[in-house]
């Protein structure tokens, strides 16, 4: 029996991403598609160790229900972090969430009612754009170029759109991977604070930078700006802890509090008493040090790939951190490319889904973190000759007429 589902889900399409993801799960395919750290950076036995550790000391604890806020050491080690880079905050500024994903999620549910306005840059966080959808909230677009979100844009929206949100990933974006500049940190912070509009900042990527200098978080440059600051363990760990945060003035933490009381509770306890142990003893900025010269690596050598593959003409981002590079063939449908892609042996997620409005449909996003460089190499190589086969087919053909 088929059972009836709520109107507000016909407003949430599935992930492409995650779609995709299932027709290339083939070993003989070259995946660029997922947002997936490299498995060879998890610290798999710092991890195995913190794990003991709790079972032999603390496992009758870690075994039990837990606070909604979470593990308060494991809080308190967040917010020591997060003060370094100058956002001010304490242990009663932080929970813990199941993921990133679930503080974009409590954020909506605590903010948005239905026909409510979000602001997000476009193109955007495929995922974020499904929660906002599932909240019944209209989406408004600002664009968006190499500096990141257009600022300038903002006030006009907010004007025309009453919105009570502006969602921005603004540390190597996903899914362009650029960073929106300082001047336009400091001008979106001025406008939440002056129209009293919240600012979600998802900084999934932020300790993952490999070249160029740190930019200050929007969290950071104005204490009195409504911000709404999310970071994960997921990039720089393991996404399988599923262990992250959000900080925010403490009434918005309790908000987001009971509003994860209704969800599920609590993040699972184990998992955060072995990780606020793990992080005890561990070494977690030369771990970051290692991580950002592999990812760094590789990213090079995808941008150098694509430069030397791609057809002429084809436009490219040049991330200074995260996982993605996204780029552009004049010409191609990337839905179309997809097909003659996997017919190479290779993947990729066209960029269209990460538009709420107009999507360019000759954009793709491509994943660097997963694989290494020769096989970076080998899978944009084989991408390179599937569009340009397609560009040949669409060619018009021009006969030439002979005289008898």
């Amino acid at each position: 029996m088929k059972l009836g589902l709520s109107a507000r889900m016909s407003r949430v399409k599935a992930s492409a991403i995650r779609e995709i993801l299932k027709v290339t799960e083939r070993p003989d395919i070259l995946s660029f598609a997922g947002g997936l750290p490299a498995p060879e950076s998890f610290p798999v036995e710092a991890i195995a160790r913190a794990h003991e550790r709790v079972f032999a000391e603390e496992a009758k604890a870690a075994l039990q229900y837990g606070t909604t806020e979470g593990f308060g050491p494991l809080r308190a080690w967040i917010a020591e972090r997060l003060r370094r880079r100058g956002i001010a905050c304490g242990p009663e500024n932080v929970i813990v969430t199941s993921g990133s994903q679930q503080g974009i999620d409590l954020t909506a549910k605590i903010l948005l009612d239905a026909g409510d306005t979000v602001i997000v840059e476009n193109p955007s966080y495929l995922a974020a754009l499904q929660v906002f959808s599932g909240y019944e909230a209209r989406i408004a677009t600002v664009g968006s170029d190499d500096e990141g979100m257009r600022t300038s844009e903002l006030e006009r929206v907010i004007d025309q759109t009453g919105a009570k949100l502006i969602y921005v990933n603004p540390t190597f974006q996903n899914p362009k991977g650029t960073t929106l500049s300082l001047e336009r940190r400091l001008e979106l912070v001025r406008i939440a604070r002056e129209k009293n509009i919240a600012i979600l900042e998802d900084e999934p990527y932020a300790e993952l930078r490999y070249s160029g200098t740190e930019v200050p978080s929007l969290a950071a440059l104005d204490h009195e700006a409504p911000v709404i600051h999310l970071g994960t363990f997921s990039k720089t760990l393991a996404p399988g802890l599923r262990i992250a945060w959000a900080v925010a003035a403490p009434d918005t933490i309790h908000a987001l509090t009971v509003a994860k009381q209704a969800a599920d509770l609590h993040t699972n306890t184990l998992t955060q008493r072995a990780v606020a142990r793990m992080l005890e003893t561990f070494d977690y900025q030369g771990h970051l040090g290692e991580i950002r010269a592999l990812y760094g690596e590789r990213c090079r050598a995808m941008r150098a790939a694509v430069l030397a593959s791609f057809p002429k003409g084809t436009r490219c981002t040049d991330p200074a951190g995260g996982l993605f590079l996204w780029a552009t063939i004049p010409g191609i449908d990337a839905d179309e490319l997809l097909l003659d892609a996997v017919r190479e042996r290779v993947a990729f997620v066209p960029g269209a889904p990460f538009f709420a409005r107009t999507p360019d449909r000759s954009s793709l996003r491509l994943n660097f973190s997963n694989r290494s460089s020769e096989l970076i190499a080998e899978g944009i190589a084989r991408l390179g000759k599937a569009a340009a086969k397609r560009i040949a087919a669409a060619e018009p053909v021009i006969q030439i007429a002979t005289s008898a």
